[in-house]
């Protein structure tokens, strides 16, 4: 027996239920073993275990050993655990109960002490609840161990499995992706007298999905008779993860046939994919349906749908939704005020994701770093490059760790560049370097290997820098892209140009002229047109520049024809050309010999051209 430290009268009294003249009453069994699981350390309570044993009409029964049992284990005192589960036949006149073993096989296995939960099994005869318990430790530990165990000590003992079993030895397959095994303890499953569970069936449908087998996984479905709503759950998330939203549909459709509601995880994964295809009237109308059937729609599942609004490029119908959102006693988060801004701003209506941030600011909830980086993104890429830089400084005092990262001085940095205010650009970057000083350098370092023509040297620099994780300036990209296409490097230019894309800020005019300089160099007239034809599309209006060298080009060429229509097409825009390319036409027009026959035409038609100009 475990020796008791010596006991105070007042700590004595703690326990007792009440006090009466002649003495005190003994506490109940309730008392201890709640007084046991209060206790801070393993000592208290074995302490308190103790005390209760002074009183003289007190007896320890299965809840005060079941409770110390519990305490010892929560601590990782198995050793004392097991010595308190040996005393317990002795001291109660009966084994220790099933949901006292269970905990000690669980705390053995939180500690990873698979061993010492296997033999629990000695300990006494136990139920079925316990060989679970057990056999659930060692499929965490290692499938073929929980094998063997299930086949040395449950088959040959009296105790039968029951539907849990099989769907712990199931999910332990499962985890390993032993599906066709998966499939034979599904047939032994079936062969026994025990009713159909849908957690067994769940649990090979989830691996079939996460394997990309959703094949097997629907006739699987289809066959059993259990279905239940995780079971169109896990099949419209499957679909959802293949960009299969048909089928997901159909799933839906099947769901609320037999009755079920898919939960709020499924039918924002649904309404997600269903977004990226730009199909929002579906999406709207499932967020609909669901909650017309009692199905939960949260705020992720509105923000999911007002994102898709905003990325196609309908912020105002995102706007729309948040105010049916807040009808329906849903409110909106920082997520969602981030999404609107987002998209306003990349709509070009800064002003729109302004009033947004001034109601971020009356709902009470604190701009995080996306806010100011959508909203100083959006002012600089409208041309708006000091209002971008009110809200920087605003970022700034509001929480020194939203000013560490590099997003929102690219911004600035980037609408300087599209404004071509490049020594202005060159003092803010200056400025920048107290914040941000190896990214400044590397600049500096790239610039200084750029001018002087040493460009192999420069994006080694450039790639090193990435490799170590550094931040990149924007204005790195743009010197280097058009240093690349000076050298008529235009292939290494262009995955440049892609990165800087995929930072979210489009190349100006000068960038393009770059490329369409480039190409022309490089002899690939047909490129540099297709680069004017690619500015126009992005929304990038080219500028005389974008047409001159181009025009040179052709008539350089002798083809006079596509000269003509560029020069007409610059002319249409509002752009004057350039000195040259008039006589660059004209000398091209006295050389073609195929022209001679159609020169009045010709001529008639620049004729036009310098009337429009």
């Amino acid at each position: 027996m475990l020796i008791a430290p010596a006991i105070s009268r007042s700590r004595l009294s703690i326990l007792a239920g009440s006090q009466f003249a002649g003495g005190i009453d003994p506490p109940t069994s309730e008392d201890v073993a709640r007084s046991i699981l209060q206790q801070k350390s393993a000592s208290s309570a074995v302490q308190i275990f103790e005390q209760a044993s002074q009183f003289a009409k007190f007896r320890h029964d299965a809840a005060t050993y079941g409770a110390l049992v519990r305490a010892l284990v929560s601590f990782r005192r198995f050793d004392k655990a097991k010595s308190v589960l040996s005393e317990i036949p002795a001291a109660t006149g009966r084994p220790p109960d099933e949901d006292t073993l269970v905990a000690f096989v669980r705390g053995l296995g939180r500690a990873g002490m698979t061993r010492d939960a296997v033999q629990v099994a000695d300990l006494a005869n136990p139920s079925v609840k316990v060989f679970n318990s057990i056999l659930n430790v060692l499929v965490v530990e290692n499938i073929d161990l929980a094998r063997k165990f299930y086949r040395d000590r449950m088959t040959g003992s009296p105790v039968r499995g029951n539907a849990h079993t099989f769907g712990i030895m199931m999910k332990g397959l499962c985890r390993t992706n032993r599906i066709d095994e998966g499939f034979k303890l599904l047939k032994l499953f079936k062969s026994s007298e025990l009713p159909q569970n849908p957690v067994i069936y769940n649990t090979l449908i989830h691996a079939l999905c996460r394997n990309g087998k959703l094949g097997r996984a629907r006739s699987l479905m289809s066959v059993m008779n259990c279905a239940n709503d995780v079971t169109f759950n896990i099949m419209i998330s499957a679909y959802c993860a293949e960009k299969n939203y048909l089928q997901g549909m159909v799933m839906l459709e099947k769901c609320f046939d037999l009755g079920f509601v898919p939960d709020v995880v499924a039918v924002t994964k649904l309404v997600n994919t269903l977004c990226k295809e730009c199909r929002f009237k579906e999406a709207m109308e499932i967020m609909i349906r669901v909650e017309k059937r009692g199905g939960v729609v949260d705020v992720v599942s509105y923000n999911t749908l007002i994102e898709g609004f905003c990325e196609a490029g309908k912020p105002g119908l995102g706007l729309r939704l948040v105010k049916e959102m807040e009808a329906k006693g849903c409110l909106p988060n920082l997520r969602t005020y981030n999404s609107l801004i987002f998209g306003f701003c990349a709509a070009g209506n800064a002003c729109a994701a302004v009033d947004l941030f001034e109601r971020i600011k009356e709902d009470q909830i604190e701009p995080d770093f996306k806010t100011y980086d959508a909203i100083i993104r959006g002012f600089c890429s409208v041309g708006r490059v000091e209002d971008g830089y009110k809200f920087l400084e605003m970022m700034e005092e509001q929480r020194e760790e939203l000013w560490k990262r590099i997003g929102p001085y690219n911004s600035i940095l980037y609408g300087l560049y599209r404004e071509e205010r490049f020594d202005e650009a060159q003092e803010f970057l200056e400025k920048m370097g107290e914040f941000f000083p190896r990214s400044v350098e590397c600049h500096a370092n790239i610039f200084s290997l750029c001018q002087r023509e040493l460009l192999d040297e420069a994006m080694k620099t450039y790639e090193q820098f990435l490799g170590e994780g550094g931040s990149l300036i924007i204005l790195t990209l743009v010197r280097l892209i058009d240093a690349l296409c000076l050298a008529k490097r235009t292939r290494e230019a262009f995955s440049l140009m892609n990165e800087m894309i995929r930072m979210g800020y489009l190349p100006a005019v000068k960038t393009f002229n770059s490329f369409i300089c480039g190409f022309c160099k490089e002899g690939k007239p047909v490129s540099a047109m297709n680069m004017l034809r690619e500015m126009a599309s992005r929304g990038c209006l080219p500028d005389p520049a974008s047409y001159n060298l181009l025009i040179e080009v052709f008539c350089g060429e002798d083809d006079l024809r596509i000269a003509l229509h560029l020069l007409e097409e610059m002319v249409g825009q509002g752009l004057i050309p350039e000195k040259t390319v008039w006589e660059h036409l004209i000398n091209s027009l006295g050389r073609s010999r195929p022209w001679v026959d159609d020169q009045d035409s010709s001529c008639r038609m620049m004729d036009e051209v310098l009337c429009k100009s």
